[in-house]
């Protein structure tokens, strides 16, 4: 076989780029340097996948490049001095040999080291590869890895083995790391033993992975296969291997309406029941940019015309939940756990993987793409995304090609409202700030834990409001958030404090509570939404509604009731406050202390003002409890894979106390993020602004004349205000200036046959109205019948009228 670079040619050029200084050529772009057959397309390949995991374009000498290959260095250089082959370990720490091979966490961990120590051959690779490493043509480090790539071989991954604990090992995780050091040394590779490792990932990767679009070949899961099939042909010289990667992507593209994958709302799912947009989601995206942009040009493309549907899915999908460099952590699932990549330094590598995919895509849209990339990693003020140590270097190449690139203008955040119905997620974005709501029904799970991740996430689909500034506040969740927060206090929830052990409901997203009015609508500025709420493992019941509005979160709650013999509690908010925050804290004017700890309970509260980050407002008074602490914990304490060492952050706490056992507890406040002392306290003066409508176990609802709205979550039907309705169902209405209405409605329980709505208001005549609706009546008042809203999957439908 013809070699992807010969080892004469990698060495000539590396002396000659050492004589010179460094200069601009990189080994990452090896066929700058030598170009491959035109009857060989697999030399091609490799040369094109070399290219795009160790990236190309930048300068080994010029930061943050430098910094990073030496580290890259410096970390092969530690495995190359403890690699010790022995029987059932290629690294002392990384045994790999299962006494008892099963399936159950022993065996989880000792695959999950099998796949590590293909992972330390490919920093290794990496290292002899690169340019600036310090090892860069080591032959010591060389035949280290060609002797661990063997060891391995020998002693657990091969044609012969049967697989323990995690299918994604041998999968995924070791195949993918295998055949990218296949490619990284392929010059070094004596044929025969080539032939073997493509054999090892043919027992563990057969044809018959991508069968069918099922169980763990689904979403990202099948994107990942894929590349194993794929480079396994790239390797192996197999066409049909290859031509069998690509055809296998197909089942990812069409738009889905259960289970894993993309939805027409946005949503994108994995593992059935979780949110994953954030991590899974990013897996997807970067795999999928990966095969693109390997395949484009050859007899292998991806031509399917459905993968239009990930094009569009990139303003659809991700863009809705990156914010100023971050992604939101409602849709990163268990992945909240890991200390070592926050929502920041998870957020950077789908801006690169978005830059990877616009190569694939239409010139048009990579234009538009590289100038969201361009306005997310500007604005990453918190944590730039050049600064990230978690990040590749090919990641951030590309970003920083985005950041050099002149002729792009960056594209400003969108005010907006995103609401996500399959998947139980809604974001609020308006000048200055941005929000995030995550809820759970009976298709979206609670939370997701799982391989020891994610242990105390019970109440994060209770309702939980995340907020963040565009110059304040970004890493309220960054830092160290979820090992010190106290997890029954996450802002927005509403929770009982019966005790739940770690992992709590069962692994994998299994805890579905057993409620269908789970949704809203919105007009894409302002949002209506309710979460009929049932509690993980406990009696707990409430209704609970926001009201998504220009500067404010409008917060209602109904019909609390709890049985558990333990206290209910509703966050109004829980700051982070960082290591040493002491940010003033004002309560009708009154300030109190900055010292922690400190608590009080606050009766007849009508505002409360934490300097830095926002206000709040409790309409016609509240009894609110504060709390000013301090709180230790530790990584490991929610990921056993995590950290030890103790973490302090200091927070403060507004919440509502239920009692114990309550019933039919309410609760009513604004949340108003970047607001001033001032704007705040004028807000709680001026009473007539909000008109609270509703607030009962029935239906909730607000008005606010200055903005001509209207809003109510009908959990039955009844009358509000203006406006009567026959059956559950989300209403929003809105009057504007020049004369004309709008009626937006959705039935989030997805059952109704029949809704007929009735707004007792002068209307001249319908403008436009949905094909749901069968029948309108205009005069004195507006009714509208709609018929079957069961197919319309809590989609907002949108009536707009004339008024008299």
């Amino acid at each position: 076989m013809t070699s992807a670079w010969s080892r004469r040619t990698f060495l000539a050029t590396s002396a000659a780029l050492t004589a010179a200084g460094g200069g601009a050529l990189m080994l990452a772009a090896p066929g700058a340097a030598s170009a491959a057959p035109e009857d060989d397309p697999y030399t091609a390949l490799r040369t094109t996948w070399s290219a795009l995991i160790l990236g190309e374009g930048f300068s080994p000498t010029a930061e943050p490049f430098k910094s990073r290959l030496a580290d890259l260095g410096t970390k092969a250089s530690q495995w190359l001095e403890t690699m010790a082959p022995a029987d059932g370990s290629l690294w002392p720490d990384a045994v790999f040999a299962d006494p008892d091979p099963d399936t159950d966490a022993e065996s989880y961990v000792f695959s999950g080291r099998m796949a590590d120590s293909f992972s330390r051959l490919n920093t290794m690779a990496q290292a002899y590869r690169q340019q600036g490493t310090g090892l860069t043509g080591n032959t010591a480090l060389r035949d280290a890895v060609l002797t661990g790539l063997e060891h391995l071989n020998t002693q657990v991954y091969n044609d012969g083995q049967t697989r323990y604990g995690n299918w994604y090992s041998w999968q995924i995780g070791a195949p993918q790391a295998l055949l990218d050091v296949c490619v990284l040394m392929y010059d070094a590779i004596a044929p025969e033993r080539l032939a073997r490792y493509c054999a090892a990932v043919d027992h563990f990767v057969p044809d018959s992975a991508v069968a069918s679009y099922t169980g763990t070949s689904t979403g990202a899961n099948r994107v990942d296969l894929c590349r194993v099939l794929a480079l396994r042909g790239v390797v192996g010289g197999t066409a049909a291997k290859i031509a069998l990667g690509r055809d296998a992507l197909s089942p990812v593209f069409p738009l889905v309406t259960k289970g894993d994958g993309l939805y027409a709302d946005g949503s994108f799912i994995q593992h059935t029941t979780v949110p994953y947009t954030g991590s899974y989601g990013s897996v997807m995206l970067g795999g999928l940019g990966l095969l693109f942009a390997l395949l484009k040009g050859t007899t292998w493309e991806v031509t399917d015309p459905k993968r239009q549907v990930v094009f569009d899915a990139v303003e659809n999908a991700w863009a809705p939940f990156l914010y100023n460099g971050l992604v939101m952590d409602s849709v990163a699932g268990r992945a909240i756990s890991r200390g070592e990549v926050d929502d920041h330094r998870r957020g950077h590598p789908i801006m690169a993987s978005i830059v990877l995919l616009g190569r694939g895509a239409s010139a048009t849209e990579n234009a538009r793409w590289r100038a969201l990339v361009k306005g997310w990693a500007q604005r990453d003020h918190y944590s730039p995304p050049l600064n990230n140590p978690s990040l590749g270097l090919t990641a951030l190449a590309r970003i920083k090609s985005v950041l050099d690139d002149t002729s792009l203008t960056p594209v400003a955040e969108p005010a907006g409202h995103r609401l996500f119905p399959d998947m139980a997620r809604a974001t609020h974005r308006r000048p200055g700030w941005a929000a995030s709501l995550s809820m759970a029904d009976r298709r979206i799970t609670f939370y997701e834990t799982g391989n020891g991740e994610n242990l105390r996430g019970w109440h994060t689909g209770n309702g939980m409001l995340y907020w963040w500034g565009d110059t304040f506040a970004n890493g309220q969740y960054s830092d160290a958030f979820w090992p010190t927060v106290d997890p029954y206090r996450l802002p927005g929830t509403t929770v009982s404090r019966k005790a739940l052990a770690d992992g709590a409901g069962g692994d994998w997203g299994v805890a579905l509570p057993d409620v269908n009015w789970v949704g809203g609508v919105t007009d894409s500025k302002r949002a209506t939404v309710g979460q009929y709420l049932k509690g993980l493992t406990s009696t707990l019941m409430a209704k609970k509604s926001w009201f998504f509005l220009d500067d404010t979160v409008v917060c209602l709650g109904a019909g609390i009731h709890g049985r558990d013999g333990a206290t209910v509690e509703t966050t109004v908010d829980n700051r982070n406050l960082g290591p040493t925050g002491n940010a003033p804290f004002t309560v009708d004017g009154s300030a109190k202390p900055v010292t922690a700890p400190w608590s009080a309970t606050l009766s007849g509260a009508s505002w409360a003002h934490l300097a830095g980050h926002g206000g709040y407002v409790f309409p016609g008074g509240a009894s609110v409890k504060a709390l000013r602490e301090n709180r230790t914990g530790r990584w490991r304490d929610i990921n056993r894979a995590g950290s030890t060492d103790p973490v302090s952050r200091k927070y403060l706490t507004l919440w509502f106390d239920h009692g114990t056992d309550p019933s039919d507890a309410t609760y009513a406040y604004q949340l108003l993020p970047g607001a001033t002392e001032q704007r705040t306290a004028a807000r709680a003066a001026d009473s007539g602004w909000l008109r609270v409508l509703a607030n009962t176990d029935d239906q909730q609802g607000v008005s606010v004349p200055s903005l001509g709205l209207t809003a109510v979550n009908f959990w039955f039907g009844g009358s509000v205000g203006p406006l009567v309705a026959d059956a559950p169902c989300s209403v929003m209405v809105t009057e504007h200036a020049d004369g004309t209405a709008t009626v937006c409605v959705s039935d989030p329980m997805r059952a109704r046959t029949s809704l007929t709505l009735t707004w007792n208001r002068a209307v001249a005549s319908v403008v436009s109205k949905p094909a749901a609706v069968t029948s309108v009546t205009t005069g004195g008042s507006l009714r509208l019948v709609f018929g079957d809203l069961s197919g319309t999957r809590g989609a907002t439908q949108t009536v707009k009228v004339r008024l008299a």
